[in-house]
């Protein structure tokens, strides 16, 4: 029963949410802990001279050491990988009082005393990050095992028997020992680096022999020989505080790539304009003209055609008007292909065409003085 109630609060435990955000551990860590030590009942066997309640006989004896109330403490200097494992190094010191012993053939009315373990193991853990299952819980579960040498002091253990016998068991042994652990880890909010642990530990010790017994009887005198203990299991439920000393937060996921603008298409068509019945470029016609042959260099161009336009006025009607205009568009024309062989553009690469009155930018009727249609088109094709 004991051990449910300590297994459901461990579980209780780590199932709380925390109040910050858990993290795995990057760097060296120092840990310290303690807690609830409940050890399972032990069986004893005596050697056949010192029977454990000192009838003579030369048969050997064997008893149940039953354990009450403990406790453990223990502290851990490691490392964390960064991907969840760990390693540490750890020491640890178990206490158990012993009350009650059962199976000898003298009744027992009283068993008192106490045994406690000390040594050191090393762990090997893994921290599980539960937002790589989509979990995102202020917690961080871990597993671990470990393996090390405890010694095992037991204090005089005295048995009185109702007959007037007496026995004392007592002395230290070393030995094998490992354990399995498995807890949660919550960081405290505003002390980075600091959490605090809850875990369950199940810790064995393979078994302990060549402990003192001395019995005395009534009659019988004093009996001295030793007696070994079986395989021990200490179920542990601890909580501790861990501060891990690299506490930089971790690198914030990267910016998307900027994208930059496509760069503006370098315009095919431009519109040159003049004023009326004129083909003298302005200067802003220039500029344009200029543009002009700069972008023939920078996009792929086999030939530039220049067209020349007029508006629909005239200076005289009909027919003759329209030759007017039809001159008037290849002089504009003219006019600027010789700025374009000025800024550069090879004659050969130039074609000129006068369109006169035809295709106007914007349509009008007759004798309209429209000042886009007074115009030069240069297309880089």
């Amino acid at each position: 029963m004991r051990i449910r109630t300590a297994l459901l609060a461990t579980t209780f435990a780590v199932a709380t949410p925390a109040a910050a955000m858990a993290s795995t551990i990057t760097g060296p860590y120092v840990s310290l802990g303690g807690g609830y030590n409940l050890v399972q009942t032990q069986h004893a066997t005596f050697a056949p001279s010192t029977r454990a309640n000192g009838l003579s006989s030369d048969a050997g004896s064997r008893s149940r050491y039953r354990h009450g109330t403990g406790f453990t403490t223990l502290g851990s200097f490691g490392w964390g990988m960064g991907n969840g494992l760990r390693v540490e190094v750890e020491g640890v010191y178990n206490y158990s009082n012993i009350n009650g012993r059962g199976g000898t053939e003298a009744p027992a009315y009283r068993t008192k005393g106490h045994d406690e373990g000390y040594g050191g193991l090393v762990n090997v853990l893994y921290d599980i990050d539960l937002r790589q299952f989509g979990i995102d819980v202020p917690v961080t579960p871990f597993v671990g095992v470990g393996a090390g040498y405890l010694w095992q002091h037991t204090s005089p253990l005295q048995t009185n028997y109702l007959n007037g016998n007496v026995n004392r068991v007592g002395g230290t042994n070393g030995g094998f020992a490992y354990q399995g652990i498995v807890g949660a880890a919550y960081d405290i909010l505003g002390v980075p680096g600091l959490a605090l642990t809850t875990e369950y530990r199940m810790m064995g010790q393979l078994d302990q022999e060549a402990y003192n017994s001395t019995t005395w009887t009534k009659g019988g005198g004093l009996h001295k020989g030793n007696v070994k203990f079986d395989h021990r299991f200490n179920h542990q439920f601890i909580l501790g505080l861990r501060y891990a000393f690299d506490t930089a937060p971790p690198a914030p996921p990267p910016a998307p790539p900027v994208v930059a603008p496509p760069a503006p298409a370098v315009a095919r068509t431009y519109l040159v304009f003049f004023d009326f019945d004129k083909s003298v470029l302005t200067p802003r016609a220039r500029e344009i003209v200029r543009e002009a042959a700069q972008a023939s260099t920078r996009v792929q161009t086999t030939r530039i055609e220049v067209n020349g336009y007029t508006d629909t006025s005239a200076a005289h009607p009909g027919p003759r008007g329209q030759r007017y205009n039809m001159g008037l568009s290849i002089r504009r024309a003219k006019s600027v292909k010789a700025e374009l062989i000025r800024d550069g553009v090879p004659v050969s690469a130039i074609d000129i065409h006068g369109y006169g009155e035809s295709h106007p930018l914007v349509p009008t009727g007759p004798n309209v003085r429209e000042p886009q249609n007074r115009r030069v088109e240069i297309i880089l094709k």
